[in-house]
């Protein structure tokens, strides 16, 4: 875990997980659901697994030899972001950012899209909140992609908000088919937290963030 502190005083804690020396891309990944992410307060290795959000616990498939996940909790605020970002080029130098948010933190990730337009490389609006229909990100210059699995049945986050986005404003959709679904529709074990494809489904995040910059 390390603590950084953002432009207003604001400490800012985030769980970095790497795998390898000299990556070229990180993500920034924030929870869904209420968005929380329980840290202590001393900086240093976890002595406890963290929550099983799709995004926090699929961090380690997205750290290999070119990518690093900084795990955070989900928040709207530009300055929380740049001062992860910041410490991110400190330690790795020039890399590209993006931030990725599932469910209730697409909400954050599309209030995000304009402060820090070309100041990260991208966003990634995983299992969007159905207000994802109406998000045209045609005007900026951060990349945006939408991820969605055809058999979410979470009532607040439909697969065709993020179809209608794709084929009304032409963002960049990944459309994944499967996995299993165990509990509540919007919980994280169901279709709608990728249960089961986890490594399918950020491969292919992956492999979109590498085909940009």
């Amino acid at each position: 875990m390390i603590s950084v502190e953002a432009s207003g005083g604001e400490t800012v804690r985030y769980v970095l997980t790497t795998g390898g020396a000299a990556p070229r891309y990180a993500v920034i990944l924030m929870p869904g659901g209420r968005g929380e992410l329980p840290l202590r307060q001393a900086d240093g290795p976890l002595a406890s697994a963290l929550t099983d959000d799709f995004l926090i616990r699929s961090r380690t498939l997205f750290a290999d030899s070119r990518f690093v996940a900084a795990s955070t909790a989900a928040t709207a605020t530009p300055a929380r972001v740049l001062a992860i970002e910041h410490d991110l080029e400190r330690r790795f130098g020039t890399i590209s950012v993006y931030v990725i948010g599932t469910s209730r933190s697409t909400e954050a990730t599309q209030a995000l899209a304009a402060p820090l337009d070309g100041q990260v490389a991208g966003f990634v609006h995983t299992s969007s909140m159905k207000e994802i229909a109406g998000f045209d990100p045609r005007k900026f210059r951060s990349r945006h992609l939408l991820v969605a699995n055809r058999r979410d049945a979470c009532r607040v986050t439909p697969p065709s908000s993020a179809i209608a986005a794709h084929e009304t404003y032409g963002v960049d959709l990944v459309m994944v088919d499967g996995g299993r679904s165990v509990g509540e529709d919007c919980s994280s074990s169901a279709y709608h937290g990728y249960n089961g494809i986890e490594r399918e489904t950020v491969d292919k995040i992956k492999e979109w963030i590498a085909a940009g910059r």
